[in-house]
């Protein structure tokens, strides 16, 4: 049976199909790359860096990464709690789409900029209570004026960082690398 595929392999057609598989799986993998790295149309350009450069902490307006596996978004009261304070942003047009949305009751709709595949259970909390900066997954967040990843979030990334984290410490890093601590 396997003679039989090799054969067909050096057989123009069988090169053909190869060939023609593997365009499309590297045309599927850089795609996957290209999208990942792209940061996707937000509702109101929220920069972050202006609001790190206000002192603003990440925790402040992700309060959940402390708390469990989502950081979650704040909500639109909160922002406008603020910027409503603020006269210049009152009429910014830049900021129209959360003042309507405050003043109708309507929801902003973000969209999810770090996404892990839905075989992936990521958990912010024990990052956070292991030290972790945000910084290290999320990148410089002072140098973004919109968010995106500046780093392709995969399983070897991930696994670096845990084998960095755990050291010399084998039962730690037994933890770490473990299938089950991200995959169901």
């Amino acid at each position: 049976m396997i003679k039989k595929l090799f054969d067909w392999l050096k057989q123009p057609l069988g090169l053909i199909a190869v060939g023609i598989v593997f365009l499309a799986l590297f045309s599927a993998a850089a795609y996957g790359i290209w999208t990942t790295q792209q940061a996707p149309e937000q509702p109101v350009q929220f920069p972050h860096k202006t609001h790190i450069a206000f002192g603003i902490q990440c925790l402040y307006c992700h309060p959940g990464a402390s708390k469990g596996p989502a950081a979650g978004i704040p909500s639109q009261a909160k922002c406008w709690a603020c910027h409503n304070q603020i006269v210049k942003t009152q009429t910014s047009p830049l900021l129209a789409p959360l003042k309507d949305a405050v003043l109708s009751g309507q929801s902003l709709e973000w969209v999810p900029v770090a996404i892990v595949p839905d075989f992936v259970q990521f958990n912010h909390r024990p990052h956070i209570a292991a030290g972790r900066n945000c910084e290290e997954c999320h990148g410089d967040m002072t140098q973004q004026l919109v968010a995106q990843n500046p780093q392709v979030m995969n399983m070897g990334w991930c696994l670096n960082c845990h084998i960095e984290a755990a050291g010399e410490d084998q039962e730690k890093l037994i933890k770490l690398a473990d299938c089950g601590t991200c995959h169901y």
